[in-house]
This record gives C-alpha cells, sequence and structure tokens, in this order.
C-alpha cells in the first residue's frame, strides 16, 4: 500500500487551501493509499522560528516522509508566494528529503493573477528537495469555493476535475501504487460521479 504525506499551509479554519487538501485526501483514500495529515498547528512556532532540526515535531514529520512514497502540498498565496510557514517546515527537511517520491502542489488564492506562484515558487522548492517527480499543479481562486459554515467549503465542479485529474497522475509516479488501478482520465471520471462536496 502506498502512504502519501498531506501538509496543509493555512493557518486558519476552515480554509479554501485545506478544502482542496482534505478533497484531495478523500480522492486518494478511494484508491487504496494510506494518507498522512499535518497542518501548520502540527508544529511549535517557536522550534519553526529558531529552525529546531532536533525539535520532536520535526522528527517525526522528517520519520514519516522518509517512510512516504509522496508529498502534496496545499497553500494559500501570499503576495505571489506560498505562505511562510510552509517554507519554515519544508527548510527543516533534508536537501534530499523527497528522492524517490511523487509530489504534487495546490494552492488557493483571491485571483487567477497569483496562479504562476504554483509554478514559479512551489514547484522550484519541491524540486531542490529532489522530488523524483512533481506532477503540475491546481491552482483555485476564491469564486471555485461555495461556504458552508461552519465545516467548510464546497469545490466547483471545474476545480474538482482538474484535481482529480491531478490526482490520478500522481497515483501513477508513485514508487509503490497498491492497488490503484485507474488512469488519471478513468479516475476522473469516477469522481466527477460522486459528490464534490467536502
Amino acid at each position: 500500500m502506498s502512504t502519501v504525506v498531506l501538509l496543509a499551509g493555512s493557518p486558519s479554519q476552515p480554509s479554501k487551501s485545506t478544502a482542496l487538501l482534505q478533497r484531495a485526501a478523500k480522492l486518494l483514500r478511494s484508491q487504496g493509499v494510506k494518507v498522512i495529515q499535518y497542518g501548520v498547528h502540527d508544529f511549535p512556532a517557536e522550534d519553526l522560528i529558531n529552525a529546531r532540526w532536533n525539535s520532536p515535531a520535526i522528527s517525526e514529520f522528517r520519520a514519516v516522509i522518509a517512510d512516504s512514497d509522496g508529498l502534496i502540498i496545499s497553500t494559500p498565496v501570499y503576495k505571489a508566494a506560498y505562505s511562510g510557514v510552509i517554507k519554515a517546515i519544508l527548510d527543516l527537511l533534508p536537501e534530499r528529503a523527497l528522492e524517490g517520491k511523487a509530489a504534487l502542489a495546490l494552492a488557493t488564492g483571491g485571483s487567477p493573477g497569483h496562479l504562476l506562484a504554483v509554478e514559479y515558487a512551489l514547484q522550484p522548492v519541491l524540486s531542490a528537495l529532489k522530488a523524483r517527480h512533481i506532477v503540475g499543479g491546481v491552482y483555485a481562486t476564491d469564486k471555485d469555493f461555495t461556504s458552508q459554515e461552519p465545516t467548510g467549503y464546497q469545490i466547483a465542479p471545474e476545480i474538482d476535475e482538474r484535481l482529480a485529474l491531478a490526482i490520478g497522475h500522481f497515483l501513477a509516479h508513485l514508487s509503490n501504487p497498491g492497488r490503484v488501478q485507474l488512469d488519471p482520465a478513468q479516475l476522473a471520471a469516477r469522481i466527477q460521479q460522486a459528490s464534490i462536496s467536502i
């Protein structure tokens, strides 16, 4: 069975970027993938600010990453870049932390103007960590979500379809695909038949 680590980069709850990540988790589980989820609140702020490499939370995260087959990061975009807390966490990983692993970046922003933040800001960091394969990315804007207070957001069908396709490609690049049998297009078609509510 494949194991994938999910890292949510928004300090807000609920958040649109976390909604994307929760949806990704459901898609992965539907294909028999073990999902381990982390959020920025799982890491003490003092450990991140002081770059404590040996902090228990960071050490555990490094070990979980090392034993996984892939990483999916979701972040809000601030000033054309991913969240600073994501940077602080990734900076505490070893240089080759993603070697042999697949990676996928998800992001949300206020407008289409920040679309390239995924490609030009977040994906290079994943590449620097030596990810074996970086599967494109999915970017969504505020208009792609409908609030469902107090529990979260509903994702627009177009974004849900793009996310399903990205997850399909991601699954195809895992080194240990387990029982995953659908190609990306088949997975996207199956997802479209299901509810798109988070």
